[in-house]
């Protein structure tokens, strides 16, 4: 597998659910992505322009591949509530060949 074909998570948060929705729908009906996952309920504790906050939040994982990825997350970027928002790229080291598979499938366009 070349490596940019390789799979990877992006990492993101949003301030809600239906935000969340709303960005990984776009990435997956664009191909960006072959599935995001949404974990709702999450409690965020930072600090944001020298003052700690304490804020509600849904993480979502988003399932890409690496050559993708500055694209994905160009176009998380733009739909995003968040001036600054929380974007990681996690290399995947391995998995389910069939799923991988499924992965490359989806975002091969």
């Amino acid at each position: 597998m070349r490596e940019n074909d390789k799979p990877v998570l992006i990492y993101s948060t949003f301030p809600s659910v239906a935000e969340a929705e709303r960005v990984g729908g776009t990435l997956v009906d664009q191909g960006l992505a072959a599935c995001v996952n949404i974990l709702p309920g999450m409690v965020a504790i930072y600090v944001w322009e020298g003052k700690r906050q304490r804020e509600g939040e849904a993480a979502m994982l988003i399932k890409t591949r690496a050559a993708l990825a500055g694209e994905a997350m160009d176009e998380v970027r733009k739909l995003h509530p968040y001036g600054n928002p929380a974007l990681l790229i996690l290399p995947v080291e391995g998995g389910s060949q069939d799923f991988l598979k499924w992965i490359a499938e989806q975002t091969g366009r």
